[in-house]
């Protein structure tokens, strides 16, 4: 081997390892969409030889205005990892990578996800954002399995599988470095009304109590949508989501959906709860799945 070779090989290996780490310090940088991309956030982890994103907005707008973001910061980007697969969270893949390879973790769940409804949410939403809605996604090019990590620059991110929740497939990732950090996705809308339409309302609770533990020893949990906080915030989302399904239970008595006059009194009282316009349309686009769900866990 020669050392030019060689050198490469430990650039690779010092950029991917998977094994122990030294901590390093790192930045984290949040974008926020506004209501057009629907309050996500995306994130950038500066640290000190590149940056490292956490999911990728959902807009053409959005998605352009985070890669100007990233090369503000005059870093490589190393990688890409997601979540989940809404399409608020990777839709912008392809304009923040902007035809560099650089690898785009998920699980295996989350690929699959994006894989087989890709077409459909795009069928779903385009008409709403028109061409705000990317014409080209990218997709996932490297499975991750539950409770592995990766190293970069000496900052540590370690995937945690969770399954059914806010989507058909959740996962976090844990950043162990200086600071220690936890990205939750779609685990918490943060002070945002959430989105149920998927119907694993029972497994995304009990999501909330794996993802109590992770975060012992995070200094910062940064949501999918709203700001930052402390660990607070789940029991939070545990408080909206049980409101949600108690007003989806009380008006459905058993059946599986709801009249759109019903619909209009779950939104009317989870703005009592929440009194926010911050996705509010999504309360009534979740209540018939909602109560399909409540309605099979009592058979």
């Amino acid at each position: 081997m020669n050392q030019g070779t060689c050198c490469r090989s430990l650039a690779v290996v010092a950029v991917l390892a998977t094994s122990a780490h030294i901590a390093a310090a790192a930045e984290v940088h949040r974008y926020s969409a506004d209501a057009a991309g629907i309050f996500a956030n995306a994130y950038l982890v500066e640290t000190p030889g590149g940056v490292v994103a956490v999911d990728a907005t959902l807009t053409e707008t959005d998605s352009k205005a985070l890669r100007a973001r990233l090369e503000a910061l005059g870093k490589p980007l190393r990688a890409v990892l997601l979540t989940h697969g809404h399409p608020d969270h990777y839709n912008g893949v392809t304009n923040l990578l902007a035809g560099s390879e650089v690898p785009v973790l998920a699980t295996a769940g989350v690929d699959r996800v994006i894989r087989e409804s890709d077409a459909a949410k795009e069928q779903q939403w385009k008409p709403m954002f028109k061409d705000e809605w990317p014409a080209r996604r990218t997709f996932p090019s490297r499975i991750v399995r539950d409770g592995e990590s990766v190293t970069f620059d000496g900052v540590q991110f370690t995937v945690h599988d969770l399954g059914p929740g806010e989507s058909h497939a959740d996962s976090v990732w844990v950043m162990r470095g200086s600071p220690s950090a936890l990205f939750l996705g779609d685990v918490v809308l943060h002070q945002a009304h959430a989105y149920v339409a998927d119907g694993h309302t029972t497994a995304w609770l009990r999501n909330i109590e794996r993802v109590k533990a992770l975060a012992r020893g995070a200094a910062t949990l940064y949501p999918g949508h709203g700001e930052p906080g402390t660990a607070a915030m789940l029991e939070w989302q545990k408080g909206y989501l049980t409101r949600y399904r108690e007003e989806v239970a009380r008006l459905a008595g058993g059946r599986t959906s709801l009249t759109e006059a019903e619909k209009a009194t779950v939104t009317a009282r989870m703005k009592e709860h929440l009194p926010t316009d911050r996705l509010e349309f999504l309360i009534p686009l979740g209540a018939d799945a909602v109560a399909a769900e409540l309605a099979s866990e009592k058979r």
